[in-house]
């Protein structure tokens, strides 16, 4: 008979998941570590692409928390336009409050300052990283907990923790929605299989708290609805009907979510835009946008997701930009189109064919196809043909499926010692690839300037060049340099209205670049274009007026034509007949040309305008004068003096 210390040994060693607890320990933290330090180098960023839209230029962020209630009740982008219909530029808008609710804190503590932002998403995707590999160890381990299955799922975390493509998520501070939903998700997970082992009510309250919370930072959270019972069903022993009412108690905070959302939003989804930059299925047909037909849309969609495969498999080159036409016009006869049709039918297969064997191989490309339904233009208008940020779901099935063909080829065919050095050579390429691709996320003149030789025919970044270049040079001391900037800004520009016929904010950038070139007579026929595609434009029309009215004294002064000076001041003063430096321009021109009357007037206007101006009255006191009206003249002379008693001499010395 076996003594009860005997029996208490014995018992210890029986079970797998015991004995193979304590040396693997140290690989969730060497997840988490790897994940979070190769971001380290984004900590001296500034803010780039989208942050002006939910951080420094969003009128509730900049409140900190006294702008919590405008984030909570208004759709996600109201805060940056300020204007209801703005807000939806995007089909069905966006309530995504939770991370600009993070960012209204964070910007009551630093105000607008990157590096706390840019902290707290290294921080927060080191955690995410970790909870993935603890839920794949929950997942995988729970029967079978092998050496072999746990290097598998090192080799799963690893990998999606070091891909590249998860760059744009973690680099651009408000990427954090995509790392907030994943990880709410991922816990939201973890927590309904803790409460299928434990039957713990507690973790089915984490898993509703998780989940609600991951919906408000987005709203591609509703893809678990589908993962979660699927999750259950593989890697517990239920069927899917059990898996699915076990994970049914998840629709509670779905429908919470989905009423508040309402409530705020409203159920308008506002049709289909009729903006390219808004809709990329639109092509410039007779003058006018018109609808992609069926075949071109749905072959440029399913080109476009084979471009994500290719970028998980192989992540170069990079770029944030894939608004049209980096992606052109495809159709079904197009070879990529076919290719990538057929790379969809096998991964569909491969996830049917592998349900009732529940095989990891099969959950991964269920995963995967899940994830990105959403976000696939298939199910719902985007904005965009795509994004490497919509990756970051999907791609947990890529890595899973990956190190599921690491362990069966290279584990248990070569040895560890053989595993051991192929993780770490695909980690190190992983690993170099994202930090250097980080930098190139150190500020939007960097972003945009990188990507627009690789994006180089989209209309998007091209204008997003061609703007960066433009405020580089305002800024710019060295002339030379200067004028190469705005050179290559306006042939950024020129091409982005080629691609974009009506692209008006491409031809008020290229006014401006002209304008700082000192060639107004572009500058002005840049703005008349803008303005000819919205007469409303409120920043090109008064752009133009300004262009108009330096046009008109470059005419006068170094050109020494009155004539051509005249019919730009009149112009410029029919559109801002309130600035006063185009009224004073005309009183000089009309002072030269004799018509003293007419000086006086516009004189007289600038005096009552600026009140406080020795000039002012300087000049209507000289048109008095030339007038032959000498008691007026001297008036407008002493109120002039007694603003600035040098007047007479400063104006003399000129």
């Amino acid at each position: 008979m076996k003594s009860k210390k005997q029996q208490k040994i014995e018992s210890s060693v029986e079970p797998n998941n015991v004995t193979m607890t304590n040396p693997f320990k140290w690989h969730g933290w060497l997840v988490f570590l790897l994940g979070a330090s190769i971001y380290f180098n984004t900590l001296t960023h500034e803010f780039t692409q989208d942050d002006a839209i939910v951080i420094y230029d969003n009128m509730y962020t900049t409140q900190g928390v006294s702008g919590l209630k405008g984030l909570f009740t208004k759709d996600t982008f109201f805060g940056f336009f300020k204007e209801e219909g703005k807000a939806k530029l995007v089909s069905g808008g966006r309530y995504r409050p939770l991370t600009p609710a993070m960012f209204a804190f964070e910007y009551q503590l630093v105000g607008k300052n990157p590096l706390l932002g840019h902290l707290i998403n290294i921080l927060l995707y080191g955690f995410l990283c970790l909870m993935i590999y603890k839920l794949l160890i929950s997942m995988i381990c729970h029967k079978d907990d092998s050496e072999t299955k746990r290097y598998m799922v090192l080799a799963a975390a690893l990998i999606y923790a070091t891909h590249p493509i998860h760059t744009e998520a973690v680099a651009n501070i408000k990427g954090r929605d995509e790392i907030m939903s994943m990880l709410g998700s991922i816990v939201a997970l973890y927590c309904m299989i803790k409460y299928v082992d434990l039957k713990q009510s507690k973790y089915l309250i984490y898993a509703c708290v998780s989940f609600f919370l991951a919906f408000l930072s987005k709203e591609n959270t509703i893809t678990f609805l589908a993962i979660i019972p699927l999750t259950l069903y593989y890697f517990r022993d239920l069927s899917l009907k059990n898996a699915a009412l076990n994970s049914a108690f998840l629709l509670l905070p779905t429908i919470l979510f989905l009423l508040i959302r309402s409530a705020i939003l409203g159920n308008d989804f506002g049709g289909t835009p009729m903006e390219l930059m808004n809709n990329p299925y639109l092509k410039f047909v007779d003058s006018r946008y018109i609808p992609f037909d069926l075949s071109e849309k749905f072959a440029t969609i399913i080109y476009t997701l084979g471009k994500y495969v290719l970028l998980l498999i192989f992540p170069h080159p990079l770029t944030h930009d894939y608004y049209p036409r980096h992606i052109d016009i495809m159709s079904f006869s197009d070879l990529g189109v076919i290719l990538s049709l057929l790379m969809y039918l096998s991964l569909t297969y491969v996830a049917f064919s592998g349900f009732k064997s529940k095989s990891v191989v099969s959950y991964g490309a269920a995963f995967f196809l899940i994830t990105l339904s959403i976000v696939s233009n298939i199910v719902f208008p985007i904005g965009t043909n795509m994004s490497e940020r919509f990756m970051f779901m999907p791609s947990l099935g890529f890595a899973l499926v990956v190190a599921y063909m690491m362990q069966k080829f290279v584990l248990e065919k070569a040895g560890k010692q053989a595993f051991t050095i192929v993780l770490g050579i695909v980690m190190a390429l992983y690993s170099f690839k994202t930090v250097s691709r980080n930098f190139v996320w150190e500020s939007d003149f960097r972003l945009f300037t990188t990507d627009v030789e690789i994006s180089n025919n989209s209309a998007k970044v091209l204008n997003a060049a061609g703007g960066t270049l433009t405020d580089a040079a305002f800024r710019e001391i060295d002339e030379t340099k200067k004028r190469a900037m705005l050179t290559k800004a306006i042939a950024y520009l020129e091409k982005a209205v080629v691609v974009h016929p009506t692209y008006k904010n491409a031809y008020l950038i290229m006014g401006n670049a002209y304008y700082y070139l000192n060639d107004y007579e572009k500058s002005i026929t840049a703005y008349g274009k803008a303005l000819a595609i919205d007469p409303d434009f409120k920043d090109a029309f008064n752009n133009q007026a300004i262009a108009l009215r330096d046009a008109g004294k470059h005419a006068g002064e170094k050109e020494n034509d009155l004539q051509k000076a005249e019919t730009y001041l009149v112009r410029a003063y029919q559109m801002s007949p309130n600035d006063f430096e185009t009224v004073r321009l005309l009183g000089v021109l009309n002072g030269i040309k004799g018509n003293h009357v007419e000086a006086i007037k516009y004189f007289t206007k600038v005096a009552e305008g600026e009140p406080n101006s020795a000039i002012a009255y300087f000049n209507l006191s000289n048109a008095y004068r030339n007038n032959g009206d000498i008691p007026n003249a001297q008036s407008n002379l002493q109120k002039a003096l007694k603003i600035d008693p040098e007047i007479i001499n400063k104006q003399g010395q000129k």
